[in-house]
């Protein structure tokens, strides 16, 4: 059996219910300072550089849900684990994306702070949620190669 769970499109909850809260943490302060990081290269950032991004990640994120539909169907785990590396990467950019699209609807008088805090909550728990998953199939895969 290979090392990610095959089926986590349809119970992610089920993967990580056994995990060793060390890696909780350390996905917790990795989130954290992925997301300080890529929010603050949006803020110092040119003007709107990164609202081309926007078209991209909504197609990245279309062909991420293909992806995931189609191995439900055909359940391989390889794929399953690139999904959730894919997932990392795009919502990573999302928010350097959110970040920036936020900037610029203050700009324009949008003074709706709390959907714009949903938007970053929202990208900040798919990050988390991500590595939780990558953190605990490697550590499944190591117990796996100490037997």
């Amino acid at each position: 059996s290979s090392g990610i769970n095959a089926e986590w499109p349809l119970r992610p909850g089920d993967y990580v219910i056994s995990v060793d809260p060390s890696i909780i943490v350390t996905a917790f302060v990795t989130t954290s300072v992925v997301f300080v990081s890529f929010t603050l290269t949006a803020l110092y950032a040119e003007r709107r550089s990164m609202l081309f991004l926007g078209s991209l990640l909504s197609t990245a994120l279309s062909g991420l849900l293909i992806l995931s539909l189609a191995n439900m169907f055909f359940r391989v785990p390889s794929i399953a684990l690139f999904s959730v590396y894919l997932s990392l990467i795009i919502s990573c950019l999302f928010v350097m994306y959110d970040t920036q699209l936020i900037v610029e609807k203050k700009r324009l008088g949008d003074n709706d702070f709390i959907w714009h805090s949903v938007d970053l909550f929202i990208d900040f728990v798919i990050i988390f949620k991500d590595l939780m998953i990558i953190l605990t199939d490697k550590e499944k895969k190591k117990r796996r190669s100490n037997k």
